[in-house]
């Protein structure tokens, strides 16, 4: 799976996985339950991934909605 954006913002998290859910991309958030760790303070960022086969779609998309600085590039 490739790494899109990392976070610590639920909110854009929350946008995202919209996004991708309405564009019919799959994609899964890493890490979301690290935050039982962490005492939910929000110090663990969050990590919305996505395939190979559908990166570049999903990559278009979010930059489309304002995250192009925001993505990973690796």
């Amino acid at each position: 799976m490739i790494e899109l954006i990392r976070t610590n913002d639920p909110v854009v998290i929350s946008y995202i996985e919209a996004l991708l859910r309405d564009a019919d991309i799959a994609h899964f958030v890493a890490d979301q339950n690290m935050s039982i760790l962490e005492g939910s303070i929000g110090v663990l960022p969050r990590r919305v991934l996505v395939t190979e086969d559908d990166a570049t779609r999903a990559r278009r998309l979010l930059k489309d909605a304002g995250f192009g600085g925001e993505m990973r590039l690796d």
